[in-house]
């Protein structure tokens, strides 16, 4: 294999010797590039910021912003990156940077780097200014302690089009860069599917994709797999496909790539996404990843039990699909075999005509469910026709409320029959007391989470 080089701020740099447990943050400080900070070391913060060039949805290559204390340094061989020091200078800055200090969007500065490239993200993202519109969202995974949020808001809307010549605007407009097979100590980047499914088969292999999961593992948890598999880039498992029969989601897309590429098309998922972590944590993290993890808190599970998705696993025998409600055993337990890999997530069509997604966290924004509810019913004349129910945060897996279910089907769709079927609901699951919510008033949220839906079918 080749050696491994990456490309930061317009210079090439040799990642040689460059393994885990190292993350892209300890490697970029370690060579004087200190503007990312480490605040969190989970995604949670923001002041790692740091942006990559990566394949691109509505042009060639789209700057992304990303998380630098979770991504593994040996990932970025053959990538090209550029930090708060490669956009501008003291005597010529960026206009993110011009407008952020002009606007007052800074005191200690511990986290202004990080807003600066999640900033530039967005100032080059594709159709911003065709659209005017600078999405509050691409900053919303960036924490500022000191200044307040009025100013940095205020400065990114008052960023313009990019000037004629910027050279990071016009890289957007040619391919990405090309991905390579990488092989370091504890790190694994393989060419093709097959590779990558005869390296999970080594001892204390497991699959990397976007590393919101593991990467925190890694820093808070001192967690350190015996190698680390690439397989965000395979081919095979980036793929996404809507026909007569189904929606098809390849398992390595990032969230941010999903929401954009279905554009609508699953209204259920388009109510998750903007509550699923930040956009820092959607440009990384994966569909997959998210299954695999098996938390009962995950968002997407709720959503695609809802959906009655099945799963699509691969491995060196072959291809196996499993419905999601069977997919979970236990507490971070799944039927998933050695060697085995999530390939894509597979909704069945027609979708349900009446969705919903209820998350109850203590921040609107940003945070981990107390309770995360899934809708999809349809409603024939005034009976319900089916429904689905999902559920995460109240048992050890994410979990159908089946009883719940059969008290609304063939029932008319009336306050007696959601009164009757969310006492049901609220029976659902073993809810613990915990420090995100009581068993209690889990239980609460699931019976009021059926009746809000009623009540909004009713008033519209």
């Amino acid at each position: 294999m080749e050696q491994p080089l990456v490309t930061v701020n317009g210079a090439s740099w040799d990642l040689v010797g460059v393994a885990p447990p190292a993350t892209a943050l300890d490697w970029l400080r370690s060579i004087g590039l200190t503007g990312a900070k480490e605040g969190c070391a989970e995604g949670e913060c923001g002041a790692c910021s740091v942006l990559l060039a990566r394949p691109g949805i509505e042009a060639p290559t789209e700057w992304t912003a990303v998380n630098a204390c979770l991504v593994p340094a040996a990932a970025l061989a053959g990538q090209e990156v550029v930090t708060a020091e490669g956009l501008g200078e003291p005597d010529a800055l960026h206009p993110v940077q011009r407008e952020l200090a002009v606007r007052g969007g800074s005191q200690c500065g511990y986290c202004t780097p990080g807003f600066v490239c999640s900033m530039a993200a967005e100032y080059y993202r594709p159709g911003r200014c065709e659209s005017g519109v600078f999405d509050h969202h691409a900053l919303s995974g960036n924490l500022c302690r000191c200044t307040g949020y009025r100013p940095i808001v205020e400065a990114a809307e008052a960023l313009g089009a990019p000037a004629a010549g910027d050279h990071l605007s016009f890289r957007t407009t040619a391919p990405p860069p090309e991905v390579t097979p990488v092989r370091v100590p504890g790190f694994a980047r393989p060419a093709t599917l097959a590779e990558a499914l005869d390296l999970l088969g080594e001892p204390g292999a497991v699959p990397l994709a976007g590393a919101t999961d593991l990467g925190v593992e890694a820093n808070l948890r001192a967690s350190r797999p015996g190698l680390l598999v690439a397989i965000d880039h395979l081919t095979e498992l980036r793929t996404l496909e809507v026909t007569a029969d189904s929606v098809e989601i390849g398992a390595a897309l990032s969230l941010t790539e999903i929401e954009r590429r279905l554009a609508g098309a699953v209204p259920l998922l388009d109510e998750v996404f903007p509550q699923f972590a930040s956009r820092l944590i959607r440009n990384g993290a994966t569909i997959g990843g998210n299954l695999g993890t098996a938390s009962p808190i995950g968002d997407l599970p709720p959503a695609l039990l809802a959906l009655d998705a099945s799963v699509v696993l691969v491995s060196a025998a072959g291809e196996r699909v499993v419905p999601l409600v069977e997919y979970f055993t236990g507490y971070r337990e799944t039927v998933l075999r050695p060697g085995e890999l999530i390939a894509s997530v597979r909704v069945p069509l027609p979708l349900a005509p009446l969705t919903a997604f209820h998350k109850i966290a203590k921040r609107r924004f940003d945070d981990i469910s107390s309770v995360a509810v899934a809708f999809a019913i349809e409603i024939v004349d005034g009976v319900v026709a089916r429904a689905a129910i999902g559920l995460g945060g109240i048992a050890a897996t994410p979990i159908r409320a089946t009883e719940a279910e059969q008290l609304l089907v063939g029932h008319p769709w009336t306050g007696a029959t959601v009164v009757e079927a969310g006492a049901w609901l609220a029976a659902s699951g073993t809810p613990i007391d915990d420090h995100r919510a009581s068993a209690d008033f889990r239980r609460a949220m699931m019976e009021n989470a059926l009746f809000k839906l009623y009540t909004e079918t009713v008033a519209s």
